[in-house]
């Protein structure tokens, strides 16, 4: 399902720690996926994780953010605890780890599904992003996608886990992960779900980050999962529309409106069609555009 949610960046901030919540709150990461999974260790750290967020939301600290914790996995024990505990008001959603295949997310909404009857709250309340992180998944990326079509609203890909079960090497030009990444993208697309990006683990190297970002957008990716906040700027900047695209978009619907008001089946510009596909393009531009300012 398509959302109204601003996803261009996604970041990570290990919820047992309030100095590192205090500092994602600063920054203008368009969500924030406050971790209860990998960067919190030992296990005892994990409800102190969940006495965070729940200290946090409780003080409006959350207020006017976009709010998905990352839980731990259906096979870790945990998972239970964590989504009973913090499907709260204020809560869009939560980041699911290691999905392998459909079954996984269809468990997780009907697991929400019980949770927000118990506490009385409407249905679909609490949206879900998928992480790819296997082989596996990326196989299943259909699967996946068309599972729980009424609460997914991304996947994201995790890159680490898959390369360790692959047994592949990262290279400088990402030939290791491209193929997993296009096929993440065109599935997601296929079936109206968010395509969100790996992180970007040479977190100080802005240069190479740019570099994947103009491969990322090409891939047809909306968004990335963020580790570090100086990565914002140019994330912002590659997962937004440019002046240039807005004009362009402004003027294709322009171009159609008035084809259509003159009984004309087709618009042209400069001896070229314009096409419903083009028109498609400009109309989720100017709304990508009109979110952006919203939250700004």
């Amino acid at each position: 399902m398509r959302t109204d949610l601003l996803m261009r960046s996604l970041m990570f901030v290990p919820a047992h720690n309030e100095t590192l919540i205090e500092s994602a709150l600063r920054r203008d990461a368009d969500v924030l996926l406050l971790d209860i999974e990998d960067s919190v260790q030992p296990i005892e750290n994990k409800e102190i994780a969940r006495d965070n967020i729940i200290k946090y939301l409780k003080a409006g600290k959350f207020d006017n953010r976009v709010i998905f914790p990352r839980v731990n996995d259906r096979e870790s024990g945990h998972l239970l605890q964590d989504i009973y505990q913090l499907a709260l008001e204020g809560v869009d959603g939560f980041l699911y780890p290691k999905a392998k295949k459909g079954e996984d997310i269809y468990f997780f909404g009907k697991l929400l599904e019980t949770i927000e009857y118990e506490k009385k709250l409407p249905r679909h309340t609490f949206k879900i992003i998928a992480l790819i992180e296997t082989p596996g998944a990326v196989m299943n990326i259909q699967d996946i996608c068309t599972a729980c079509p009424e609460r997914l609203v991304g996947v994201a890909f995790g890159c680490e886990d898959f390369m360790t079960e692959l047994g592949g090497q990262h290279d400088s030009e990402g030939q290791s992960i491209f193929t997993a990444r296009a096929m993440i993208a065109m599935g997601a697309k296929a079936n109206n779900v968010v395509p969100i990006d790996t992180v970007h683990i040479k977190v100080h190297d802005l240069e190479d980050l740019e570099k994947n970002l103009i491969l990322s957008r090409k891939l047809g990716f909306e968004g990335m999962l963020v580790l570090n906040p100086k990565e914002l700027p140019l994330v912002h900047q590659y997962y937004s529309p440019s002046e240039e695209q807005i004009n362009w978009a402004k003027e294709m619907l322009e171009l159609s409106e008035e084809a259509v008001k003159q009984g004309k089946g087709v618009a042209m510009k400069d001896n070229k069609f314009i096409g419903p596909p083009m028109v498609k393009m400009a109309k989720d531009i100017l709304k990508l555009n009109e979110m952006i300012k919203t939250k700004n």
